[in-house]
């Protein structure tokens, strides 16, 4: 008889160089066995206690060994763990747990839709995307991300579904970590379902809002602002923010829609909301700011998806002082409300 001794994943900080490096490099062969057990739903076999692989395989109705070869290279990455005492059983580690469907921190979606090849095969292209400065989605598929997406509803639901994974999370913290009580009526600019928007409205009993989005997707939107009760404070107005805001409002809100596009496209959306609001009004953009400096920040590795896929791009705060100004606006102040998160503030100038 011999004795298995159970070896733990090797903390980053006790690897060398190459060690840390050449797990950087397969770090694609980890985001892709991740996807695949958010697709099987592992995580959420595994919500009751430890199953062997062989069980979880037949629930699954996939291969037995090549379930276990997945789990056993998972759990080395800290994602699942094979019992130290019933080797072949394998149960929730916390970052396991962040691929149930049910958490409301649950990463499920994200990585299913980062298994997507309309998600990872622009960065087989990356080098051309540098080499050019030109985003390479329509050289691969034939038309822009969005068209993609609007052509495809299988894609469509996965992508909605990984972006209110992150948004919803964040919807009460920037309603209670931006003070919105000094405005009497908030226009959202392409709000989607109009989540963020419902937030605010819910903790602001005074204030009117506009949600404003392509018309299909206002019209998606009205069964939610209904189920919050705001239907007689919300108003839902289809349009394109390329053409024209709905006007007269004393803050516009953009959340997640500057970083999609390029200054210059950028800046005729934020001059149709310069033109539509009051005098004294508002602009509001939720985004990531790039800070200064080396430290790990998940908009620095965000913005190469941005040149890929939609040619926009994240900016640190010296670039949207200038984007803004060019746009008409001063920045009055950042407000880290949900880290990476800030809500950017800014008056015409």
């Amino acid at each position: 008889m011999f004795q298995t001794q159970v070896q733990h994943p090797i903390d980053k900080n006790q690897m060398q160089p190459t060690q840390e490096l050449q797990r950087m490099i397969v770090g694609s062969w980890i985001t892709q066995a991740i996807y695949v057990a958010a697709q099987l739903g592992i995580a959420d076999l595994l919500k009751d206690g430890s199953k062997s692989y062989a069980e979880l395989a037949t629930i699954a109705g996939v291969d037995v060994r090549s379930l276990y070869r997945l789990l056993r290279a998972l759990a080395s990455v800290g994602i699942f763990a094979e019992g130290s005492l019933s080797l072949g059983y394998f149960e929730l580690t916390p970052l396991a747990q962040c691929l149930q469907s049910d958490r409301p921190d649950s990463l499920r979606a994200y990585a299913i839709k980062s298994g997507q090849a309309w998600e990872w095969q622009p960065w087989g292209h990356l080098l051309e995307s540098v080499k050019t400065g030109k985003p390479v989605f329509k050289n691969i598929f034939g038309m822009e991300i969005f068209d993609y997406l609007a052509t495809d509803a299988s894609a469509a639901k996965i992508y909605n579904q990984a972006i209110s994974s992150f948004s919803d999370k964040q919807d009460a913290l920037i309603a209670a970590g931006y003070d919105f009580s000094s405005i009497h009526n908030l226009v959202e600019v392409a709000g989607g379902r109009g989540t963020l928007i419902a937030s605010i409205l819910k903790t602001n009993s005074t204030m009117q809002g506009i949600l404003f989005d392509l018309p299909h997707v206002v019209a998606d939107a009205k069964p939610l602002i209904a189920d919050f009760g705001l239907q007689d404070r919300c108003q839902l107005i289809g349009g394109n923010f390329f053409e024209s805001v709905p006007p007269s409002g004393d803050a516009y809100l953009l959340r997640y829609i500057i970083h999609d596009w390029d200054d210059e496209r950028a800046i005729a959306i934020l001059k149709n909301c310069y033109q539509a609001m009051q005098p004294d009004g508002k602009l509001l953009l939720v985004e990531m700011v790039i800070p200064p400096g080396n430290e790990p920040f998940y908009g620095k590795l965000l913005d190469l998806q941005m040149l890929l896929n939609y040619g926009g791009r994240e900016r640190t705060e010296a670039e949207y002082e200038a984007l803004l100004e060019t746009a008409g606006f001063s920045i009055t102040k950042i407000h880290p409300v949900a880290p990476p998160v800030s809500v950017i503030e800014a008056i015409r100038l």
